[in-house]
């Protein structure tokens, strides 16, 4: 069993930036990937971003050259550093974490809100 937190979100104006952090209730250095998805209202869950255990980065179209993906292994943590925020962006976003046997486990969502 895996526990993922997230914290970080909140409502920012357009333009600006959030850092959203994930926390895991266990080393992540088995984890064969971690991730962020994104749900807005009335639409299906979405890839953000994901970052594989030997660090390989893969960042949906829409958020490329804004967002970032990191992870730290030491403290058990992946990160999504966020700028020039858009309404778009608006949704609640949850960590993902896939582990060896392809088993998949999810945070509780934080939400994000950019006003215009």
């Amino acid at each position: 069993q895996v526990q993922l937190v997230e914290s970080g979100g909140g409502l920012v104006q357009a333009g600006g930036f959030l850092r959203l952090s994930c926390a895991a209730s266990r080393s992540i250095l088995g984890f064969n990937a971690m991730g962020w998805y994104r749900q807005a209202p009335g639409k299906q869950r979405e890839l953000v971003a994901a970052i594989t255990s030997g660090g390989v980065t893969n960042t949906a179209d829409s958020v490329k050259g804004r967002f970032t993906i990191s992870r730290d292994n030491t403290k058990n943590t992946v990160s999504l550093q966020m700028n020039s925020l858009k309404p778009e962006d608006t949704a609640v976003y949850y960590c993902n974490a896939v582990i060896r046997g392809g088993y998949n486990y999810w945070g509780q969502g934080t939400q994000v809100t950019v006003s215009s």
